[in-house]
């Protein structure tokens, strides 16, 4: 792991030295990261669409023959909710359980409006996911608004890490506030703290779903969340390598920041 943190902080000195951007370099880059964003955040709830499927209805409103309506819906929502993040992300305002509600609003307000924002009023709580391992039990739903407030408040007096960033996906999907769509939101909250703090955001690809959930499963039934932050930041350390290759292909005179990780 301690090598781990010193490429990231190596390939996150890099990225600094390539700042700042264009407006049309950060449109650029951005454009195909939230669409990565969204399709592989539903791939990991089972939403069939592919990457490029998701880019002609996010891009274009396309709709995909043989395809249900509501995977279209989630990804016109999720895309809304990855802008209004980024928008969060710019501001320096503390993460609220307002923005969390929001995020998650966001996220459904299409497909399932009816839990939108809302706190789970009972036990019942989301269905299987392929590949997951069972997690420990749901919190009383009871005690849901005083363990999001404790969130908030770590948040807001915690160190602005990458570490920090997962443990607060961590803790999110372990209260699992929310009827649905806890794991993209918990994702979303993650990016936001990520790219407030001058890194990029981070996408779960469906190849690595079994490896995530088991890890988060692990996390959940042991209270060692080892095994996920080790994954979560090799995923960060993949997506700082794919930022800074973009960036030295948008920007004059090619790569002039040269140097690689220790």
């Amino acid at each position: 792991m301690h090598a781990l943190l010193q490429s990231i902080a190596h390939k996150k000195q890099l990225l600094d030295r390539l700042r700042p951007l264009s407006p049309a370099a950060v449109v650029e880059l951005q454009k195909e990261s939230d669409i990565e964003l969204t399709y592989t955040s539903n791939a990991l709830e089972g939403n069939p669409l592919t990457f490029q499927e998701t880019a002609e209805v996010i891009g274009a409103g396309a709709t995909i023959n043989r395809k249900r309506l509501k995977p279209h819906l989630e990804a016109i929502g999720h895309h809304d909710a990855v802008l209004w993040m980024r928008r969060q992300a710019a501001q320096p305002i503390p993460v609220t359980e307002a923005v969390i509600r929001e995020l998650h609003r966001r996220i459904v307000a299409h497909s399932d409006p009816d839990i939108a924002g809302v706190y789970a009023p009972d036990r019942a709580r989301p269905g299987h996911i392929p590949d997951a391992q069972p997690l420990a039990a749901f919190p009383n739903p009871l005690s849901i608004p005083e363990m999001m407030g404790d969130l908030c408040r770590q948040l807001d007096r915690t160190e602005a890490t990458p570490m920090a960033a997962f443990d607060a996906h961590f803790r999110l999907t372990a209260i699992s506030p929310f009827r649905d769509a806890n794991g993209r939101a918990a994702r979303l909250l993650m990016n936001l703290l990520l790219v407030r703090n001058g890194y990029v955001a981070v996408s779960v690809r469906p190849e690595d779903r079994k490896l995530y959930l088991d890890a988060l499963a692990h996390a959940s039934l042991t209270n060692d969340l080892g095994p996920f932050q080790t994954f979560m930041h090799r995923q960060l350390d993949g997506a700082l390598d794919e930022s800074i290759d973009g960036l030295r292909d948008l920007l004059p005179g090619g790569d002039d920041c040269q140097g690689s990780p220790p």
